[in-house]
């Protein structure tokens, strides 16, 4: 017990930033988006939600630095790529990641609106903007995480799954970094196309009314994952109803079979949309796990040695 004290300092003492965060909001494409995703309507945006992102942006919170570790997180919030649910799934989790020495940066990314390519597009643009932008940031260039809850999982997973590593001869600096993220934390994610197991409404959105198969084959990414997909941590409730289990399930038997370093933690309830929400039981244990997960993968320093 004496050994977990430092920890549960750390972590639980800090819901929100305890000093001035210093937001940085980067447009992800400054020179126009390089295609259409064909939403006209505007773009609604009541601190809850985004709705009728037609043009992304990222908004970068430096982490305290007293505390910065290097480590940076993208956070992608879920809604079933219709909108996204930028609070509880978004900026709340900012000021706690900042404080435990993490630079975190939401994605506001596009909506497909049946474009099924440009999410991704974008999630894998911002990987290379923050990588480009280490050095200014405080950031270790080798510890770029993505993570994303429900819909926003699925996006992650996907750029976990369908990165490349940059093209070295590229005029365009950003071209030339690597979009492989370091690592992967899943929460109640959206990962498989096939009927039955998906999200019915993330697949439309996501894939339209009618999508081929393969399409079907592309973005199922239990059937993507590689030796180079990064490890993963997955957390989610086990009566989860609107994002079943069977899609973390299928994800992580993935990642075993391909020896990528994996945890999953599957609460008793809790059903879906938890978030950064200090009503959900398993809040401070969550938390808690996570910092655990990304020190034992050496992702974070080991908090309680720097303290013992």
């Amino acid at each position: 017990m004496k050994k977990l004290l430092p920890v549960l300092c750390i972590l639980l003492g800090t819901a929100a930033a305890a000093y001035a965060q210093e937001r940085i909001d980067l447009p992800l494409w400054p020179d126009g988006v390089p295609e259409s995703n064909g939403i006209t309507a505007e773009e609604i945006n009541n601190n809850n939600y985004f709705s009728n992102v037609s043009v992304p942006a990222m908004s970068v919170f430096k982490a305290n630095p007293d505390k910065n570790t290097g480590v940076a997180l993208i956070i992608c919030p879920g809604g079933a790529y219709a909108r996204q649910a930028a609070n509880h799934e978004g900026f709340q989790l900012t000021g706690w990641l900042n404080d435990n020495g993490i630079t975190a940066i939401v994605l506001k990314y596009r909506l497909p609106n049946g474009h099924d390519f440009i999410p991704l597009k974008d999630a894998l643009q911002a990987i290379r903007i923050i990588r480009s932008k280490a050095g200014d940031w405080g950031i270790n260039p080798s510890k770029i995480g993505i993570s994303g809850f429900s819909a926003g999982g699925h996006l992650a997973s996907t750029a976990g799954t369908h990165f490349d590593y940059g093209n070295p001869e590229a005029d365009d600096p950003i071209a030339r970094q690597s979009s492989r993220p370091d690592y992967l934390i899943l929460f109640y994610p959206v990962i498989s196309m096939k009927e039955g197991v998906t999200h019915e409404g993330s697949r439309q959105n996501l894939l339209g009314n009618e999508p081929t198969e393969q399409q079907l084959l592309e973005y199922s990414n239990e059937l993507r994952v590689s030796a180079e997909t990064p490890p993963t941590l997955l957390m989610l409730s086990d009566d989860d109803t609107g994002v079943i289990p069977q899609n973390s399930l299928d994800f992580y038997a993935a990642l075993k079979k391909h020896k990528v370093p994996a945890a999953m933690y599957i609460f008793p309830e809790g059903r879906h949309g938890w978030g950064y929400n200090e009503s959900f039981r398993y809040h401070h244990v969550w938390r808690i796990l996570m910092i655990e997960w990304m020190m034992q993968q050496k992702i974070l320093p080991d908090m309680i040695r720097q303290q013992n």
